[in-house]
């Protein structure tokens, strides 16, 4: 970036990624233009600020994306043939070469998308949970300039991560910053090591002067946060390439993140739904892609059972778990609970399936110690879980 070019400021400056564009702009003599406060109207903001650095989190891009790839499809005659062999003939160059200018396709069609910014954004980066590798290559194409992912935490100072600008493979967070050095933790309960083929896995570890002390009155969290060496525990699972660069691929901690950034812990939403009558076990998801999370619910056999001879309902315990009487019931009640226990919304999932096969130690699906296997979960209700996701989104269609 050039001394007088532009950011922009929306994000809050509760966020340790929004303090750390602040200090860069300020060190680099850059001009901070701050959004009305409505993000409603930051589309508008950008017209009239023209940033030349347009810094956001995965939630917005995909906004942006759906807002293009809605405006390409609606497109027309001529219109629409044009935009298609547009992108068409971008994405081929792309995939390619990695170049996202064209000398004609730019002019003609990308320039009334990059007008959507300002039209003068020369530089993107995304950070706080992980983008999709179509959303981010469509908004390169659209926006016809590099856009970079990065990763950090609070207690790293935001950014330890960040993407080469001229690196056009997508889908990793780069390498590590000069100021820090990253380990792999190997985490054999999860089946993450050193040792994996063909790239090495494990809960990364960072050490360096912008990784945090320890948390403020709490000698006890922090006790946790560090192992014996001192290197900082982040939770967050990586894989490294033979270049370097990181992969976030899964957390080792009992919590996810979703795409707004918001973090959710599922085992206190699980004990939760656990206290309605309806629901003997539940397994709670989360997916750093989606904007929301599903559960997998197995009932309590005993209480549907009496429902079902009480109103007359024929079949076995299996059969009823497909009854959309019985789900409307279950959900009521347990969202009359998650309101007493006052959950947020993006703590309530949007979708459920009924199961009703108890999870055990002997489908593997719980320890001995009888805590819920998440990574083995993941893997065997995959099915299950993308079809819940695919109602989410449906609905979320509907409702646009």
């Amino acid at each position: 970036m050039n001394p007088g070019e532009t950011l922009i400021s929306y994000l809050p400056y509760t966020h340790s990624f929004e303090q750390s564009l602040f200090g860069f702009a300020i060190i680099n003599r850059l001009k901070i233009g701050f959004y009305t406060g409505d993000p409603a109207r930051l589309v508008e903001d950008c017209q009239k600020l023209q940033p030349n650095f347009f810094p956001s989190v995965p939630r917005l891009y995909n906004r942006i994306y759906a807002k293009l790839k809605a405006g390409l499809d609606a497109a027309t005659g001529c219109k629409r043939w044009l935009a298609t062999r547009a992108v068409d003939a971008k994405v081929a160059n792309y995939n390619a070469t990695g170049a996202i200018t064209h000398g004609c396709w730019d002019t003609l069609v990308f320039k009334k998308m990059s007008a959507l910014l300002g039209g003068q954004v020369r530089y993107m980066v995304t950070g706080s949970a992980p983008i999709d590798k179509t959303v981010i290559d469509f908004l390169k194409i659209c926006f016809s300039c590099p856009i970079v992912e990065g990763y950090g935490l609070t207690e790293s100072a935001a950014g330890t991560c960040i993407m080469d600008v001229e690196d056009s493979v997508t889908g990793h967070v780069g390498g590590p910053i000069e100021a820090v050095k990253f380990r792999l933790k190997d985490l054999p309960e999860m089946s993450y090591t050193s040792a994996d083929k063909p790239y090495p896995r494990g809960e990364i570890c960072m050490t360096g002067p912008s990784i945090f002390k320890g948390y403020y009155k709490r000698p006890d969290k922090t006790a946790e946060a560090f192992d014996e060496e001192g290197w900082f525990l982040t939770g967050d699972v990586g894989m490294v390439y033979p270049n370097g660069s990181i992969k976030i691929i899964d957390r080792s901690k009992n919590i996810f993140k979703l795409s707004q950034g918001e973090y959710i812990a599922p085992e206190k939403i699980e004990q939760i739904m656990g206290l309605s009558q309806w629901i003997a076990q539940v397994f709670l998801y989360g997916d750093s892609f989606q904007n929301a999370c599903v559960a997998l619910v197995v009932p309590e056999e005993e209480t549907v059972m009496k429902w079902a001879k009480a109103n007359g309902k024929d079949g076995d315990f299996a059969s009823l778990c497909e009854n959309d009487e019985l789900k409307k019931i279950i959900k009521e009640d347990w969202m009359k609970i998650a309101v007493e226990k006052k959950l947020s919304s993006l703590e309530k999932p949007k979708e459920f399936m009924l199961w009703s096969e108890l999870f055990s130690i002997e489908n593997n699906l719980i320890t001995s110690t009888f805590k819920l296997k998440r990574n083995v979960a993941k893997t065997v209700f995959k099915p299950q879980i993308d079809a819940m996701y695919q109602v989410v989104q449906a609905a979320e269609a509907n409702r646009a």
